[in-house]
């Protein structure tokens, strides 16, 4: 099963998906983590752009394949990124479930 847990930062979803996978022990995989070891390597000379959620669905779709189940934490915030996340589950031949967070004011 793969699981993303999509919304702005600052309303949860890395506290849910966190939790959720520790009681689960489903591999978590939280683009911002990505995207930062990214930026640490100096493998780029510019912004990282969508290189995290590529690495990341490249993770999911191989340890999908294995049978595990996959938490990933992430804004998603275009469609491209959404629909990616579709095509690895379908891959895979995994169930997805798309959760968004959103806090209320």
């Amino acid at each position: 099963m793969l699981i993303v847990f999509s919304g702005l930062p600052g309303t949860g979803k890395t506290t849910i998906a966190c939790d959720l996978a520790a009681r689960t022990s489903a591999l978590y995989l939280r683009i911002d983590t990505i995207e930062q070891a990214i930026r640490d390597s100096g493998a780029l000379a510019q912004d990282v752009g969508r290189s995290g959620y590529m690495v990341a669905n490249e993770l999911a779709l191989s340890n999908l394949r294995f049978g595990s189940t996959v938490i990933v934490d992430c804004v998603n915030p275009v469609f491209e990124s959404r629909k990616a996340w579709s095509e690895i589950a379908t891959r895979s031949g995994a169930p997805l479930v798309n959760v968004q967070v959103i806090c209320s004011d």
